[in-house]
């Protein structure tokens, strides 16, 4: 089975528009209900018998069961009709709701999440139709359950021979969109890529986004922090607005419009990054980085504008799609190795942008000597021969300063031990 996600722009009139808000509030309502009762099914097993508070305190009869995804799913039908407001939604809508919540509760159990949230009012955005009987797209309109036709933008066509699956409602702050889940009946093996071709090794920095083991460094584009004066300029112009009146609303508007841009612009970075470093090769390491240590660090905010874990994920995709071996490495200790001996050079301040070795004195940029670094671990994992240095043309360095030793190059290598 085949799947694939296209994402078009729709533009629902105001008919349309005032059904979809509704439903999205009724779902938030339905949301909220769903894990109320699940938060206090839980607190009222949370202390001992013996033990309970002073104040206040939850009770819950002892052999009333959990309310999981399929006891609230009946209770939501029992509602439905009795309340109108529930029963103007469609049906699979309002169930997808408790889907999600339900999928928010096994991420906390089995993934390490944050217990749910409450929503608030506008922060449920998508609503989920999961099944169509027929191609709900006919020429420039989309057919959707309870609502109608609405107009849609297709910029690409459909393939052929695939048809809707599902579609998802999406309100961005630059208008609405359909994500279209194509699905194609057909049985493709899953293609796993072989470690075998040409080879290289990322290291992802700050200074640079990335430095590959072929001696390239990308720049690192900042788009929050080009934006960030632009930003809180439009703070401040919104915390001057009175609260919920017209000129807030627009405020807030613009806000969203500016975040929304600066996801845009390095979603597509990272992917046409991706792209040129799949471009002629077959293998591709990168460092495993800890980036929630990151995320919490002394330059927090570059590294959460660099985006390195969204890229890795991208990163992998695209490398799946064009068939090019991926995998990840141990990051410890790549910028304190020196690529041409293998000997530890010690910690380096971030000021020192140069590799030198003391032991052979070979001289390079420091971030592709730590690339040179994650390929070698990355071909040792896998099994193949490691050359423990670069070749002369790669940086473009002269063969006495890189091995002052007078050695061939071919002699520096290890045998490479298959990973378990």
């Amino acid at each position: 089975m085949l799947n694939l996600t296209y994402s078009y722009r729709i533009y629902p009139d105001t008919n349309a528009e005032t059904i979809i808000l509704n439903w999205l509030d009724q779902s938030r309502r339905v949301y909220n209900y769903a894990l109320s009762e699940r938060r206090d099914w839980i607190k009222s097993r949370k202390c001992a018998v013996n033990a309970c508070s002073l104040k206040s305190e939850y009770i819950i009869s002892a052999d009333t069961p959990y309310p999981n995804y399929y006891a609230q799913k009946r209770n939501l039908t029992a509602a439905r009709k009795i309340i109108p407001a529930l029963d103007a939604v469609h049906s699979q809508v309002l169930q997808e709701t408790l889907a999600r919540l339900d999928k928010s509760f096994r991420s906390m159990q089995e993934r390490g999440f944050g217990f749910p949230r409450f929503k608030k009012y506008g922060q449920m955005r998508s609503l989920l139709f999961p099944q169509f009987k027929a191609n709900p797209v006919t020429g420039w309109h989309i057919r959707l359950p309870k609502i109608g036709a609405v107009r849609i933008n297709l910029h690409r066509p459909i393939p052929e021979g695939m048809g809707v699956k599902q579609v998802r409602v999406v309100k961005k702050a630059s208008g609405w969109y359909a994500m279209l889940v194509l699905q194609c009946d057909v049985s493709i093996p899953e293609a796993l890529a072989l470690p075998i071709g040409a080879s290289i090794g990322i290291d992802l920095g700050l200074l640079s986004f990335l430095a590959t083991s072929t001696g390239k460094l990308i720049p690192r584009p900042k788009f929050f922090v080009q934006l960030q004066s632009k930003l809180k300029w439009l703070q401040r112009q919104l915390k001057d607005k009175v609260k919920g009146s017209s000129n807030y609303k627009k405020a807030q508007k613009q806000i969203a419009l500016l975040h929304e841009h600066i996801h845009n612009t390095r979603r597509e970075f990272h992917f046409l990054t991706a792209h040129q470093l799949c471009d002629g090769v077959g293998m591709i390491f990168a460092e495993d980085l800890n980036l929630v240590a990151l995320a919490g660090g002394m330059l927090a905010k570059h590294c959460l504008d660099a985006g390195w874990g969204e890229f890795l994920e991208i990163l992998g995709w695209v490398c799946k799609k064009r068939g090019v071996y991926f995998a990840k490495v141990d990051s410890k200790g790549t910028s304190q190795t020196c690529p041409n001996c293998g000997a530890h050079t010690g910690k380096k301040e971030l000021e020192e942008r140069v590799h030198n070795c003391s032991e052979c004195g070979y001289i390079t940029d420091r971030d592709v000597a730590a690339a040179i670094v994650v390929e070698q671990r990355g071909l040792t994992s896998v099994g193949q021969t490691v050359v423990l240095a670069v070749e002369v043309d790669r940086l473009g360095v002269p063969a006495k300063q890189q091995n002052p030793r007078g050695d061939s190059w071919e002699a520096h290598t290890v045998l490479g031990t298959p990973s378990k």
